[in-house]
């Protein structure tokens, strides 16, 4: 039995990803990196945002018996952690201070969080209605 979410997770769910993205973005323009770095980082989060809301997709697909091909899901999976860990080496190898490394790891993870969750109560609604 699946249950309408929430207007207040909902919501929660928005923010967490307009926080998150809005930001990370933010952080990248008023950044002193070259515009090819925001340009990675940027790329990097848009990736990571399509990866987790398909890998949601996916697997609330197979849970209710809707055939989802094994190499789609397998692809979902890898594009999930390979935008993870392009983020983990880019801020790595960074010239920046920890703490701006921090700002830009949590408004990534809260942005993709945000981007599942959305994901989850849009397809919960649809469901419902």
């Amino acid at each position: 039995m699946i249950q309408k979410p929430s207007t207040a997770f909902t919501g929660a769910s928005w923010a967490a990803l307009g926080v998150g993205l809005l930001g990370y973005i933010i952080g990248l323009w008023r950044s002193d990196m070259q515009l090819n770095e925001r340009g990675y980082y940027f790329t990097v989060i848009m990736f990571g945002l399509f990866s987790v809301v398909s890998l949601q997709k996916a697997v609330r697909d197979r849970l209710e018996n809707i055939k989802v091909s094994e190499i789609y899901y397998g692809i979902c999976w890898f594009a999930s952690i390979l935008s993870l860990l392009l983020l983990i080496i880019g801020l790595w190898n960074a010239d920046l201070l920890p703490s701006e490394k921090g700002f830009y790891a949590f408004g990534f993870m809260l942005a993709l969080f945000g981007a599942v969750t959305v994901q989850k109560n849009t397809r919960d609604r649809m469901q419902r209605d």
